[in-house]
């Protein structure tokens, strides 16, 4: 039926794979291909589902592409003896994703480990990124919470007994706990999310996967200086809007950023790690607001 509204379909969001060389890309996308784009790129222990509510609130201006990242959400890949499970080997799917679909240009919306692949893209591409939201994405070292104690000496010393050490780092509870941590009233966090990502994380093979990638973060970290070296020289908008309880990411974190972009927004929520899980409603108006601010 015609509505009349040549952009009734706009917030429509559509459930896509895209074959990218042996994973099978599961992506979220919606708007008009014609608009600027904003990328969305979760963390852990998530996966695109935690955009579902951003999406449609930027989809009547924006072409909005949220991917699964290999190993999380929907996304088929392989097992670690066909797929190297580095942030840069994901990076460069994603990459391929993006250069597959002719994102030629995109703002980027980061958390958890969406960040280091999002400032990865940004060192092998400066010039695409258009704009920068962090949603607890962290790029500095003061940002790094005690919640890092037993991976950094995983970190220093990959032995069976260290990675044995975090065996219940990629668990149901754990994901659980990472929803709730730091949250005043848990009963603002829907189960949703973290009954879909315990799924996710208790497939097959899927735990040692993840303790692959929590050993390989320590390349994120000894990456940092080049990361900021880009935000230096660079000096995209940026915006960050921060879960101040964040059991991994501190608040230091976020404002370590006004040393490099003096004129980075940064904004602090009473929440856990998870911040749009229970400030949605709050924050996803100031990234609307920041990207038509930023992007045209």
């Amino acid at each position: 039926m015609n509505t009349g509204n040549p952009h009734a379909s706009a917030s429509h969001i559509h459930y896509r794979y895209q074959q990218v060389g042996e994973v099978n890309i599961f992506y979220r996308a919606a708007g008009d291909p014609s608009s600027p784009c904003i990328l969305l790129l979760h963390g852990f222990a998530a996966s695109s589902y935690m955009f579902r509510d951003l999406i449609p609130a930027l989809a009547d201006k924006y072409h909005v592409i949220a991917p699964d990242l290999p190993s999380f959400g929907f996304t088929q890949s392989p097992p670690p003896s066909e797929y190297a499970y580095t942030f840069d080997n994901i990076t460069s799917t994603i990459d391929q994703f993006t250069q597959q679909l002719k994102l030629e240009r995109y703002a980027i919306v980061v958390h958890d480990y969406g960040a280091p692949v999002g400032w990865r893209l940004a060192i092998r591409h400066p010039q695409r990124i258009t704009a920068v939201v962090s949603q607890n994405g962290n790029a500095y070292e003061e940002g790094l919470a005690q919640g890092w104690d037993d991976i950094r000496r995983y970190w220093e010393s990959p032995t069976p007994e260290n990675r044995a050490a975090l065996r219940d780092f990629p668990s149901p509870a754990s994901v659980k706990w990472q929803y709730l941590e730091g949250v005043p009233d848990p009963s603002l966090v829907p189960p949703d999310g973290y009954t879909l990502e315990s799924m996710q994380v208790s497939r097959p093979g899927n735990a040692g996967i993840q303790l692959d990638l929590v050993l390989d973060y320590a390349t994120n970290v000894q990456s940092y200086p080049l990361f900021q070296a880009w935000f230096r020289e660079t000096q995209p908008p940026l915006l960050a809007v921060w879960g101040q309880n964040d059991p991994w990411f501190l608040p230091a974190g976020a404002k370590a950023w006004k040393r490099d972009i003096p004129d980075a927004d940064i904004r602090f929520y009473d929440t856990g790690h998870f911040a749009l899980e229970t400030h949605g409603q709050e924050i996803i108006p100031v990234i609307r607001a920041f990207l038509d601010s930023h992007i045209h």
